[in-house]
C-alpha cells in the first residue's frame, strides 16, 4: 500500500515530538549521572588546588588552618585533613601516649622516648582507652618506625592497678587492624627478619608510659568520630609505610570507594612546599547538589533540543526534493554508461517506485555490458593463447622435425645395416619428445585460457611428498643423490593432482641440475595459517637476471644442455599457472650453495601440527 506525502509528513512530525521527549528522558536517566560525577570531581579538584595554595600561605597558623578546613567542608560537602610525609595527622596532636623506652631499646633505635599515635588503634573509643592507660604502665609495642615516628601494629599494656573495676584482665591488647592484616602476624614476621638479617622498618619496643594525651570526650575531632574517613586515612598511611606509592610521580591521586551502595571519591594532593599530603573525601550522592546539577544540566539539554529542531526542520524541507535530485544525478550517469551509483529506496510512494525501476534498469544494463566486455576479453585472451601456442609449437617442433628429416634421408641411402638401428632409435626418441611437448603445450594452453576451474580438496602434503620422492628414487640413486626431508604432518587445502604435478616438476628439475653425490633438501614449514613447501638443490646458482624469466615457457638458460637432458621447457610455466590458479605465493631464490623453489598452501582449518622426522 502506497503512503502519501501527507501521511509521511504527519508521521515525521509525530516522530519529531517523540524524539524530543526521548532525548530529554535519556539525558536525565543516563547521561546526567556521569555529567554530575564529572562536574563534582572537577569542582572538588579546583577547590582542592585553592585550599593547597591557602594552606601553603598559612601553614604555621593553626587557627587559620582550622578555618580553611571548616570552609572547605561546608562549601564542598566533603571531608579534608592534612597528613605529614609519613601519612600521620599533622594538626591533630591530641591523641597519643609518650613511652620511655628501656635502655636496650634506646640503644637500638637511638631514642629515649617515643610518641605513639592512638587514633590508628582499633576496638576502643578514647574514653574507654584512657581508663586503662595510666602513667608507669608497661607497654609492649610492635610497629613501623620511620623518621623517629612509630606507627603501632600491635600494643600490649600491662598494669597491676586499675581504677575501673569492670576491667578484670591485667593486660590489654590493641591493634591497628588494617596494618595487622597486611603484615600478617607481626611477631612471626619480626622473627623471620631477624633470622635473615634483613633490614626493615618494623621494630619491637618495650617501655613504660610517662605521659598521655586524649581528646575530650564531649568535643571529639571530626577525624576521630568519622570512622569511614579515618579508615581511608589509615589505609593511605599504610601504603606509605609499606612503600606501595610512587612518590616520584605522585602529584594528585584519585580513587573510588563504595560502602553501603554509596560511592565516595578520594582525592590526595602532595604539597612539596609544606612536605605534606592534603587528603579529601567526598560523597557523590548528596541530594541538594544533585538538584543544583540538574538545573545546570537543563541548560545543555535545551540548547541541544533547539539545535535538533533546527536540523529536523531543515531535513523536512529538503526531504521531498532530495530523492528527485538524486534520481536526476543517477540517470545522467546511466546515460554516460556509468552504473556505479544506485538510488536508495526508503519509501513506498510514487518516488519510491520510480527509484526502484531506475535501479532495476541500471542493474540490467550494467550486467549485460559487463558480460559483453567479459566475452570480448575472453575471446581476445583465447586468440592470444592460440597465437602463442602456434608460435611456440612451430619453434619447438622445428628441431625434432629437422632431426627426423635427416634420419630419414640417411636411411633412404645405402647406410650400413649396423647403423640403421641407431637411426631408428633416434627417430623414436624424437617422436616421443614431440608427443610430450604437445601434451605439455595443450595442458599449458588449458590453464592460460581462463576457463579452467581448479577443484580444491584436503590432503596431507607430507604423504604426497613421500610418494613423489619414492617414484623418483631410481633417478635419485642413478646420480647418487641424498634427499633430506624436513616435513610436518599437516593437512592442506588444494588440488592434490595439480600440486603433485608442481612438486614433480620441482623435484625433477632439482635432480636434473644437481651434481652427482650432492643433496636435495625438501622441507615443509608452518607460517601462521599456511605452510611453506620448498625444494632446494645444491649446485650452480641462477643469475639474478634469469630468476624471474625461468617461469616463461620455452625459456632455457643453456638450451643445448637442457635439451640433451630431457624436458620440454614448459614444466615451470605449467607449475606457475597451477599455483596462480590456487591463488598462492610462489617463487625461486638462490641459496648459499644452490637454488630453492618454494610455494605456500593454506592449512585446513582446525588441523594440528605434528612434528615428523622423516
Amino acid at each position: 500500500m502506497k503512503r502519501g506525502i501527507v501521511y509521511k509528513l504527519f508521521l515525521l512530525t509525530t516522530m519529531l515530538c517523540v524524539l524530543i521527549l526521548a532525548t530529554i528522558f535519556v539525558g536525565q536517566t543516563i547521561f546526567f549521572k556521569q555529567f554530575y560525577i564529572n562536574k563534582k570531581v572537577g569542582d572538588l579538584e579546583s577547590n582542592l588546588t585553592v585550599f593547597e595554595k591557602e594552606y601553603q600561605k598559612n601553614s604555621h597558623d593553626m587557627t587559620k588552618i582550622q578555618q580553611l578546613v571548616r570552609d572547605f567542608t561546608d562549601e564542598n560537602n566533603a571531608w579534608i585533613t592534612i597528613l605529614d610525609q609519613s601519612g600521620h595527622l599533622k594538626h591533630e596532636d591530641d591523641f597519643y601516649i609518650e613511652v620511655q623506652l628501656h635502655e636496650d631499646y634506646q640503644t637500638m633505635v637511638g631514642l629515649k622516648t617515643i610518641k605513639v599515635p592512638l587514633y590508628v588503634i582499633d576496638g576502643e573509643n578514647p574514653v574507654q582507652l584512657s581508663e586503662s592507660l595510666l602513667k608507669n604502665s608497661q607497654v609492649n609495642l610492635i610497629g613501623i618506625l620511620k623518621e623517629s615516628q612509630l606507627t603501632p601494629i600491635e600494643m600490649i599494656i600491662e598494669n597491676e592497678t586499675y581504677t575501673n573495676p569492670n576491667l578484670l584482665e591485667k593486660s590489654l591488647t590493641y591493634r591497628n587492624n588494617l596494618l595487622y592484616k597486611k603484615i600478617g602476624r607481626p611477631r612471626e614476621k619480626l622473627k623471620e627478619l631477624y633470622a635473615s638479617n634483613e633490614n626493615s622498618d618494623m621494630v619491637h619496643l618495650e617501655g613504660k608510659i610517662i605521659n598521655f594525651q586524649f581528646p575530650r570526650s564531649n568535643n571529639l575531632s571530626i577525624i576521630y568520630s568519622n570512622l569511614l574517613f579515618l579508615e581511608q586515612i589509615k589505609d593511605f598511611q599504610n601504603k606509605i609505610l609499606l612503600n606501595e606509592l610512587d612518590f616520584q610521580n605522585f602529584t594528585t591521586q584519585q580513587s573510588n570507594y563504595v560502602q553501603n551502595d554509596i560511592k565516595y571519591k578520594i582525592l590526595i594532593t602532595k604539597s612539596d612546599e609544606t612536605n605534606s599530603y592534603i587528603f579529601s573525601m567526598a560523597s557523590l550522592q548528596p541530594v541538594d547538589e544533585a538538584v543544583q546539577m540538574i538545573e545546570e544540566y537543563y541548560i545543555y539539554i535545551v540548547a541541544f533540543v533547539f539545535i535538533l529542531i533546527l536540523l529536523a526542520s531543515f531535513y523536512y524541507s529538503v526531504k521531498i526534493a532530495k530523492p528527485l535530485l538524486r534520481i536526476n544525478r543517477t540517470t545522467e550517469k546511466i546515460a554516460n554508461l556509468d552504473f556505479s551509483e544506485t538510488i536508495a529506496v526508503h519509501s513506498q510512494d510514487e518516488i519510491g517506485d520510480l527509484s526502484r525501476n531506475i535501479n532495476v534498469l541500471s542493474n540490467r544494463l550494467s550486467m549485460y555490458i559487463d558480460q559483453l566486455q567479459q566475452d570480448i576479453e575472453k575471446e581476445k585472451k583465447l586468440e592470444n593463447t592460440r597465437k602463442e601456442f602456434i608460435s611456440g609449437v612451430s619453434h619447438e617442433l622445428k628441431t625434432p622435425l629437422s632431426i627426423m628429416k635427416s634420419c630419414i634421408t640417411i636411411l633412404r641411402g645405402n647406410v650400413a645395416n649396423h647403423k640403421k638401428e641407431y637411426y631408428f632409435d633416434a627417430l623414436e626418441q624424437e617422436v616421443d619428445k614431440m608427443d610430450l611437448l604437445i601434451i605439455d603445450m595443450l595442458e599449458l594452453a588449458k590453464y592460460e585460457s581462463g576457463t579452467y576451474k581448479m577443484q580444491m580438496d584436503a590432503f596431507y602434503i607430507h604423504s604426497l611428498l613421500e610418494e613423489i620422492c619414492q617414484k623418483l628414487m631410481p633417478e635419485i640413486e642413478q646420480k647418487q643423490l641424498r634427499v633430506e626431508t624436513h616435513l610436518l604432518q599437516i593437512e592442506v587445502v588444494a588440488n592434490q593432482r595439480r600440486i603433485e604435478q608442481v612438486l614433480m616438476n620441482f623435484l625433477t628439475n632439482a635432480i636434473r641440475y644437481s651434481p652427482a653425490q650432492e643433496s636435495i633438501i625438501v622441507a615443509i614449514e608452518a607460517e601462521g595459517k599456511q605452510v611453506r613447501i620448498s625444494v632446494e638443490n645444491k649446485g650452480a646458482q641462477i643469475e639474478k637476471d634469469h630468476l624471474e624469466k625461468i617461469w616463461e615457457r620455452f625459456y632455457r638458460i643453456d638450451a643445448s644442455r637442457k635439451r640433451s637432458e630431457g624436458g620440454t621447457g614448459l614444466g615451470l610455466a605449467i607449475s606457475k599457472n597451477i599455483l596462480m590458479l590456487h591463488g598462492v605465493e610462489y617463487g625461486v631464490c638462490n641459496t648459499s650453495d644452490g637454488v630453492e623453489f618454494y610455494f605456500y598452501l593454506p592449512i585446513k582449518e582446525g588441523d594440528k601440527l605434528i612434528q615428523t622426522v622423516l
